[in-house]
Formats: structure tokens, C-alpha cells, sequence
């Protein structure tokens, strides 16, 4: 059985209400990253300096040495650049990911940090790369920046962002952390919800695209106008979707040494002044959005499609093309995934195997098709599918004279074809499915085929949304 772990639908193309508390059209969420300190250091045990998000263009580890220039980098953003935000926010609902021995090392910034209700969720225990680290060291490393955060701060992290992940993070964060939230993601403008750590895990998507880290990159902002007009532009473009009727997130990623430099800072206080002049603007914590989603939004409990063993989504599936479960039966040995829990996922995966089956495999399907309003209609002996379908056409209400006519079109249909008339009926009424019948009956039996083909797909398709929903 083959399963794509990756979920490339989300919410597709219809997500769900937010609902933000007073009928707000945008979720605005700040991070203030804290790493000033739990950055790589020789002094904090690690193989070589830092090198990742300063202002030294191209810099690299220093393997077993110290590198001033980088290390008063980093001390700008505890010394000045954090005391420089915190005036701008401290009145702002902000969450701070706090590297854990960061802010062991800031006594003074963590005070400053409660002092104005901020969120002090876990940045992990060091601002390093997991990638390489089996999942036994990662697991204790997870393990200690919990206890070390509630050490310093005094209460556990109600929220996690690892940043530099590994593939086991979000899973073994989840097992270790009663967490609200996990923020390892930057899948979507809204909250969703996964299978993680052996239980449902909401994961907060985070932001790499309104980030102060692109000031510190060659892609990136050269000028506080082009952070400030990017961030203008997005919380804009999102108001204006939470204006039509879907509310989405605006996530905010800021770091001290970085945005706490003067010029960009005045950047940031711009797009705060345009922001506030908004109505309809929720700001808030990471955890008061992990909260409110968990409350409006609470995790599925019905089984997935791509979950399913193979006699289970036979059972759930084998019927949607008419007596003929062995569709079913080979969807389910496909790359199924989270793309597929959904009707258009299932319908995906069935017409797949319908599409590459042999002619007369496909002949047998559409020969497994009743007449409209035919013997077996009469006799009670269609499917549950079928009597509902034709039952909404008013095929079962049929006059003497009109039950005629069809079983004479359906006699000549199957003499000049040689299989059934099939048509979704859901998409139609009685009289446009005569219509139908008369212009079909006349055309050549390829071009029927490929026509009963695309009916049968989409009566495959009306039943899925029957039974899954849009």
C-alpha cells in the first residue's frame, strides 16, 4: 500500500470560517524571536560559530574558534535591538519564541517580556540545526528546553517553533509537549489540524515571507520600505478577503538584532500605524488563535480515506461505480494521501483506475448500469444509489405512456449500442433526460462510449459528494 504522506489540499478552495471573536476580518499575529544567546557558540558547547541571519553577507562556521564580529551581531539584539521593539509592542499582543538558553541568559528582557503579557512560547533548547540529530537526541533536546523554559520563565510553553526542523520535529514535539500549538509549518493563512505524536496536533503555520529574516538574505529587503510596503501589501490583501466573507491570519515574523535596527524599526512602526487605522483587526497571541480555533474548529473524528484499510474503503467505496467494487479495490493500492480525503481525492483515485482499466472492463461497468425507469426499477431491485438518483428525476413517477416511451428508447439505445443509456441524472429533469436520449441514440458507438464513459465518472462524482461533502 502506498501512502503520500504530504497533504497538498489544505482547506482547497473553500476554507472554513474563522470566526474571529467581535466578527474581526483579520487575525494579526506577531513573533519577536528571542536567539540572542542560544545561538552557535563555542561557548555554549557547539562545534563552530554562528552563521545564519546577521548582517555578515556570506558568512560561514568558524569550526572550533569564536567570531567576534558575529557574536556582538547577536548582542545588538539583546543590548538594544529588543528594549527598541518592546517600546513599539509592548502594549501589542506579541508571542515570543524564546530560545531556551537565550532566556536563561536575559533575566531582564524575560521580565520585561511578562510585564506586557506576551506569549513565551519555546524556540527549542538552541537556536541550531536538528536535520542531523537521530530522534532519541532530539527528543532530549525537546525534553530540556521545556524544562529549562519553565525554569526561567515559570510556567511550561504553551506553544513550539523549532525553526532550524528536522522531519521528526513536529511529531516528537507533540509527543513531548502538551502543547496548544506547534508552529513548524508554513502551510497555509490559517490554523489546521494533524495526526502527530499519536494524537491531533494543531499546528499555527508560521511566515518566512513577512519576516525580518529577508533583510538577512541575498533575496531579500534591502530598505525598511520594502519590508514595510511587503507587510502593507499583505495584511491589504488579506483584509480585503476578511472584508468578502474569509478571515485569514496575517503572521508576522520579527528578530531582535534584525528589525531592532532604527531604520527598519521605523519601518515597523509605519506598518503598525497603518494597521491600527483598520477596524476589524483582531491582534493577538499565538495561543489565544491556537485557543480559539481548537473551540470554533475542533479536530475531525471521522476516519480519512487514506487511513482506511483496504476492506474498509471498499466498504465505504466499492459501490460508487455501479456493482463494480473492484475499482475500489485497486484505488486503495494507489499513492493515496491527505490530497485524497476528500470527494475529489476519492473520485481522483477511482476514475484513475476506471480511465486504465481494459475496454471491456470498462464495458462491464457500464453494462453493470440499470435501465432508467426500467424493469428493475419496477421490480425495487436497484441499488440504494440508483432509486435516490432516479427517484429525484421523477423517474419513479412515471405515466403509463411515459414508462413506455422509455423502456422503448432504452430497447433501441442498447439494440443500436450495446450497453445501457447513462446519464447523472442529478443533473437533470426528466424532460432534458428524454432530450438527451433522442440526440444519443443516433451516434456512433465510440463516441457513445467515451459519452457513457464521462457520465459514469460523473455519477461517481455527485454520489462522493453525497456521501464526503464538498
Amino acid at each position: 500500500m502506498q501512502r503520500y504522506p504530504r497533504d497538498m489540499r489544505g482547506y482547497g478552495a473553500n476554507p472554513p470560517e474563522a470566526n474571529w471573536p467581535n466578527g474581526a476580518r483579520i487575525a494579526v499575529q506577531i513573533v519577536l524571536n528571542y536567539e540572542e544567546g542560544g545561538e552557535n557558540n563555542i561557548l555554549h558547547g557547539d562545534a563552530a560559530s554562528e552563521a545564519f541571519l546577521s548582517e555578515i553577507t556570506g558568512a560561514a562556521p568558524w569550526p572550533g574558534q569564536r567570531h567576534w564580529n558575529m557574536e556582538s551581531i547577536y548582542e545588538y539584539g539583546a543590548r538594544a535591538g529588543f528594549w527598541r521593539v518592546h517600546r513599539l509592542l509592548k502594549d501589542t499582543p506579541v508571542t515570543v519564541y524564546g530560545v531556551a538558553t537565550a532566556l536563561a541568559r536575559a533575566p531582564e528582557q524575560v521580565a520585561a517580556m511578562k510585564a506586557s503579557g506576551w506569549e513565551i512560547a519555546s524556540h527549542g533548547l538552541k537556536w541550531i540545526e536538528h536535520k542531523d540529530m537521530t530522534p532519541e537526541e532530539e527528543r532530549a533536546q525537546i525534553r530540556e528546553a521545556i524544562r529549562l523554559h519553565e525554569e526561567v520563565t515559570g510556567a511550561k510553553p504553551r506553544g513550539w517553533y523549532t525553526g532550524r526542523c528536522s522531519m521528526n520535529t513536529i511529531a516528537l514535539a507533540a509527543e513531548e509537549g502538551d502543547f496548544s500549538y506547534i508552529a513548524d509549518s508554513y502551510a497555509d493563512d490559517l490554523p489546521y489540524w494533524v495526526r502527530a505524536g499519536g494524537k491531533d496536533q494543531l499546528i499555527v503555520p508560521y511566515t518566512m515571507d513577512c519576516n525580518d529574516m529577508r533583510f538577512a538574505i541575498q533575496a531579500g529587503f534591502t530598505d525598511g520600505a520594502q519590508f514595510e510596503g511587503y507587510l502593507k501589501d499583505s495584511f491589504d490583501m488579506l483584509y480585503a478577503e476578511g472584508t468578502a466573507g474569509a478571515p485569514k491570519m496575517l503572521s508576522i515574523g520579527l528578530h531582535c538584532r534584525l528589525i531592532g535596527r532604527p531604520g527598519r524599526a521605523m519601518a515597523l512602526k509605519r506598518v503598525l500605524e497603518h494597521m491600527q487605522a483598520h477596524e476589524g483587526v483582531w491582534f493577538a497571541t499565538r495561543e489565544q488563535i491556537a485557543e480559539h480555533w481548537a473551540e470554533q474548529h475542533p479536530p475531525l473524528s471521522a476516519q480519512r480515506p487514506s487511513e482506511m484499510d483496504k476492506d474498509a474503503f471498499v466498504a465505504a467505496f466499492g459501490g460508487i461505480f455501479e456493482h463494480s467494487p473492484w475499482i475500489a479495490e485497486r484505488a486503495h493500492g494507489l499513492e493515496l494521501g491527505p490530497m485524497h480525503d476528500s470527494a475529489a481525492g476519492v473520485h481522483s483515485a477511482l476514475t484513475r483506475v476506471f480511465r486504465s482499466a481494459s475496454r471491456d472492463e470498462r464495458l462491464g461497468v457500464l453494462n453493470a448500469h440499470p435501465d432508467l425507469a426500467g424493469k428493475l426499477a419496477s421490480a425495487g431491485r436497484l441499488t440504494a444509489e440508483s432509486t435516490a438518483e432516479q427517484a429525484g428525476a421523477g423517474l419513479d413517477m412515471l405515466t403509463d405512456e411515459e414508462r413506455a416511451t422509455f423502456q422503448k428508447l432504452n430497447a433501441d439505445y442498447v439494440a443500436h449500442h450495446g450497453f445501457p443509456f447513462i446519464i447523472a441524472v442529478k443533473d437533470n429533469t426528466k424532460q432534458s433526460i428524454l432530450d438527451a436520449f433522442h440526440r444519443r441514440i443516433g451516434n456512433d458507438r465510440e463516441t457513445e462510449f467515451a459519452e457513457a464513459c464521462r457520465q459514469v465518472e460523473r455519477i461517481a462524482e455527485l454520489r462522493l459528494i453525497e456521501a464526503l461533502g464538498t
